[in-house]
């Protein structure tokens, strides 16, 4: 997507203007650089400026402070300025996108969904991949102070890297939105954790007294530590949402595992926590589907399906493949729709950059899908193949 700004008509700079009698200096000053801001069908910056009106960049900075204040120019990030309201012409939005991972099925629902909502509003979207790797959301988040967009929507899951992620963005004057994980100063959209969680364990409860009595000898939560203390409290929510079905849970049958978010590192977990419990009755929840199918997995290896019952996160297309499988142990996962983030996140960042105010936090509404309502929820699955979903089985959200 090209950077490159289309060019202005050419206004002759202050200094070979004739200054007559009875004029101010600084207000003659002042009227170029609006003309030139003006002409411009993008915003200019204070670099910019300096180098058409031969100002010096103090002088300059001055002059521009005083016409923002004024109220006929903005300031639309660090020292970079456009016309305000119908001063000037009707500009395209910019937006920057940086998606989780393109290679994961979720993120790529989700990056779809932006990317076809974005087109549908009008605006134009420079697209960089995170890749699931810290250093290379730092990375895109200089690309996108470089590029002076208006908004930036972050989708970026290491805990540890979201405040330095975020200091490059807001530093610039660029406001900003966060899919799923916090960042400082950010507008976050997503997962509302604790609830997803609650209604995850409120299913488990009820298939463990259906079907087992409410007897239980262990609970397995497959966790994603990297992430931080907000997507935890999904599985510390998930563990309240048993306990309200299964209140003499003991603390000591919670067991708590990495399983990274990826089907097989779940199923590395899980397969060697098998080799040294023999429960019999064991329920298993997980941060994502994936996690949750690679416990699965395991059990089905060890020839104990039977022993466990699950509840997945997401409601991702191989979760939903499973659950029609007959005699799963899937009992149901919390539905997250994230063909529906891109409506929701534009809506949002629009409004934001357009000056009107937006919560602080924005979040999915869920619901849990089983095989009772899979079909209704989901009715095209059937169109897509069981190559397909293969492909998308080592996702991770």
């Amino acid at each position: 997507m090209s950077s490159q700004k289309k060019e202005s008509p050419s206004i002759q700079p202050a200094h070979v203007h004739a200054v007559r009698d009875n004029t101010v200096q600084s207000v003659v000053r002042a009227c170029e650089i609006l003309k030139y801001v003006q002409a411009s069908t993008e915003e200019v910056s204070l670099d910019e400026v300096c180098k058409h009106t031969k100002l010096t960049r103090p002088t300059a900075y001055r002059l521009l402070c005083t016409l923002v204040s004024c109220g006929v120019l903005e300031r639309v990030s660090k020292n970079n300025y456009r016309p305000s309201g119908k001063q000037g012409l009707k500009r395209k939005l910019r937006f920057g996108y940086a998606s989780q991972s393109e290679e994961f099925s979720f993120s790529r629902l989700v990056s779809d969904s932006i990317r076809s909502s974005a087109y549908r509003a009008g605006i134009d979207l420079l697209v960089l991949n995170n890749q699931y790797n810290p250093k290379a959301a730092v990375r895109n988040a200089d690309v996108f102070v470089r590029e002076h967009v208006d908004l930036v929507i972050e989708f970026q899951t290491v805990h540890q890297s979201a405040s330095l992620v975020a200091s490059k963005i807001l530093e610039a004057g660029i406001p900003m939105i966060a899919i799923d994980i916090p960042h400082p100063g950010a507008t976050y959209y997503g997962a509302d954790n604790y609830k997803a969680g609650i209604i995850g364990g409120r299913a488990l409860g009820h298939a463990c007294v259906q079907q087992w009595g409410g007897a239980v000898d262990e609970v397995i939560l497959l966790e994603l530590p990297i992430a931080g203390p907000l997507p935890r409290t999904r599985m510390i929510a998930t563990l309240a949402g048993i306990r309200e079905i299964l209140p003499k849970l003991p603390d000591e049958k919670a067991i708590f595992l990495d399983g990274k978010g990826r089907f097989e590192d779940s199923l590395l977990a899980v397969r060697k926590h098998l080799y040294k419990s023999t429960s019999k009755k064991i329920l298993l929840a997980a941060l994502n589907d994936p996690s949750c199918l690679g416990g699965l997995q395991a059990f089905e290896e060890f020839g104990r399906s039977e022993h466990c019952l699950a509840v997945g996160q997401n409601a991702s297309i191989e979760a939903r493949r499973e659950m029609r499988r007959p005699n799963s142990r899937l009992i149901g996962s919390v539905g997250y729709f994230p063909e529906r983030y891109g409506e929701a996140v534009i809506a949002l960042a629009v409004d934001r950059v357009q000056g009107r105010e937006i919560p602080s936090a924005a979040f999915v509404k869920h619901r849990l899908i089983t095989a009772a309502n899979v079909d209704v929820a989901y009715p095209n699955d059937s169109q897509i193949s069981s190559a397909d979903t293969d492909s998308l089985l080592f996702s991770k959200h």
